[in-house]
């Protein structure tokens, strides 16, 4: 088809080149009408039909790639993990512990130096059939010094001697635990006869069930088969150390693996002398230090509370610029250990009174009763967390105790609060650690001692606490309510009869804050002391005398 518009730019005349025109658009809008609009094809795709496509194509090898560095990395974990080893302590080695550093355990002591005296000379023992214990677990409270009779132990037998601390057993990966225990006990036998030590057993020797932790398990189980299955030799010996024995499993305290269970103790007043001497070697004392009246200060705390005395004496005596440590050091560091640091906690008029008055109840209390401790120290400056304090000084350390004797403690502890209702008409929160060590006390007469006023409670003790009846529960309950209402009515008694003598304990603290024992004796001067224990019935001797009496002359 001609074009329309070339035609009319080939004409000049105006008139029909406007004609030509109008027919040109006319057919142009003709031939517009019958064009028809084809939709194309549309080649863009949108963002996740991208992502699809590239996971179908590439989905295998970005699994590879995946699985690959999983891989990678936990093969540099297990090349960068700390590779726990055993620490042997060569024996005789210098700055070590031996037999005369050790006080106040003799009964531990001597338990051990059996096993040393076969290390250096098994013949002996050989010779009578005897075999050194497979195993000796030492377990007892903190600070009591099962470490350090294991580092003499390390320094005075001469064997190879082999440590570890039983946390480096328990790890997240399956198998990592046996497999220190093997490489443990691998390493011992190559230098037999020798020595493994363990420390804190409980953490992987805890009973079997107790828990979900399937590792602590085989751990343990590998531990048992190590003392005492086809591999054992005989001539390894396993010292252990533990403060929770009730924890540790049944299979691992029979006879074979630990044959000898030693109970390291508190020491007594003797021990706690003899170890006093040995931390103050190195230290100058002063010739009115008698370290004996620091024993008798010290009833119940460890060997490692006894150091940590020395030590803070030391302190004290050189921040006062002194050249020997004084008696006055050592009282200052009991005090600091005992109670606490002195804070710069503030009291009004009002509180100071109360507590005061506090003190002064505890005090009261505890020198009319004859069955407990006499006052050492009485204070109304603030201590750590306590406002005052009373310090007792046991004149002997005792194991027994009677209901009454534990009655007179409680009442000794509630005499701070009666004696601030007695005055003031009213109670605060100063006693909350007083009635919190009664509840315990009645807790434990009820329940562990069978000291209860019915029979239900004074003939049984309790050992399943979850196979009582609700009754059986409320009967006990009302009878711990019935002896701490016992305690408060005799502190009650012994105040309410004895105000004046409170009241000039009250006087005193308030003019001088500290009251040490003269002091206290003039203010007890002329009011007696109160026995109430029951009258005793006469003793019947049923055991032979340890030695023979001697024969006349």
């Amino acid at each position: 088809m001609a074009n329309p518009l070339a035609q009319l730019t080939q004409q000049p005349d105006p008139a029909a080149s406007k004609q030509q025109l109008v027919e040109a658009l006319h057919q142009f809008g003709q031939t517009l009408q019958q064009l028809q609009l084809v939709p194309l094809a549309d080649t863009s795709q949108s963002v996740t039909q991208r992502i699809q496509q590239f996971a179908t194509d590439w989905g295998g090898v970005l699994g590879l790639v995946f699985m690959g560095a999983i891989v990678y990395v936990l093969w540099r974990t297990l090349k960068l993990m700390p590779r726990t080893k055993p620490v042997q302590i060569k024996p005789q080695a210098n700055l070590q512990i031996g037999w005369e550093d050790i006080a106040g355990v003799d009964e531990a002591k001597f338990e051990l130096q059996e096993v040393v005296d076969f290390l250096q000379d098994p013949k002996r023992f050989q010779r009578l059939g005897a075999k050194v214990p497979k195993g000796i677990l030492l377990h007892g409270p903190p600070g009591t010094g099962k470490t350090l009779l294991a580092k003499a132990v390390a320094h005075e037998s001469g064997a190879q001697f082999f440590a570890q601390s039983a946390s480096s057993f328990v790890e997240m990966f399956a198998g990592l635990g046996a497999a220190r225990i093997r490489r443990l006990f691998d390493e011992a036998r190559k230098a037999e006869p020798a020595i493994v030590f363990i420390d804190e057993l409980d953490a992987v020797g805890a009973r079997r069930g107790s828990d979900m932790n399937s590792e602590r398990e085989q751990t343990l189980n590998q531990l048992l088969v190590e003392m005492d299955g086809f591999s054992s030799s005989g001539r390894l010996v396993v010292m252990a150390a533990s403060n929770l024995l009730e924890k540790l499993d049944p299979a691992l305290l029979r006879p074979g693996r630990f044959d000898r269970q030693v109970f390291v103790s508190p020491p007594d007043v003797r021990g706690r002398e003899r170890i006093l001497h040995v931390h103050t070697r190195n230290k100058p004392i002063k010739e009115d230090c008698d370290l004996g009246i620091v024993a008798q200060q010290t009833s119940g705390l460890t060997g490692a509370d006894l150091a940590n005395i020395c030590n803070e004496a030391a302190i004290f005596c050189a921040r006062r610029g002194g050249h020997a440590v004084s008696q006055q050091d050592f009282d200052d560091a009991l005090e600091r250990v005992v109670a606490g640091v002195q804070s710069s906690t503030t009291l009004n008029d009002h509180e100071r009174r109360v507590v005061a008055y506090h003190e002064a109840g505890h005090a009261l209390c505890r020198e009319l009763l004859m069955t407990v401790d006499r006052v050492h120290k009485i204070s109304i400056v603030p201590r750590g967390r306590a406002l005052g304090y009373v310090m007792n000084l046991p004149d002997e350390d005792s194991y027994l105790k009677t209901r009454e004797e534990l009655i007179d403690q409680m009442t000794v502890l509630l005499g701070g609060r009666v004696a601030e209702q007695i005055v003031f008409g009213a109670v605060t929160t100063g006693a909350a650690n007083d009635l919190q060590r009664v509840a315990e006390i009645t807790h434990a007469m009820v329940h562990d001692y069978a000291m209860g006023t019915g029979q239900e409670t004074s003939n049984t003790a309790i050992i399943d606490r979850e196979a009582l009846s609700d009754l059986t529960r409320r009967i006990r309950d009302e009878e711990q309510q019935e002896l701490a209402f016992e305690a408060q009515r005799t502190a009650w008694g012994l105040i309410t009869s004895h105000r004046d003598t409170l009241e000039r304990f009250a006087e005193q603290l308030l003019e001088r804050e500290v009251l040490e024992r003269p002091e206290i004796d003039e203010i007890m001067a002329g009011v007696p002391r109160i026995d109430r224990r029951p009258g005793l019935p006469p003793l019947r001797i049923a055991a032979s005398m340890k030695t023979p009496p001697a024969q006349p002359g």
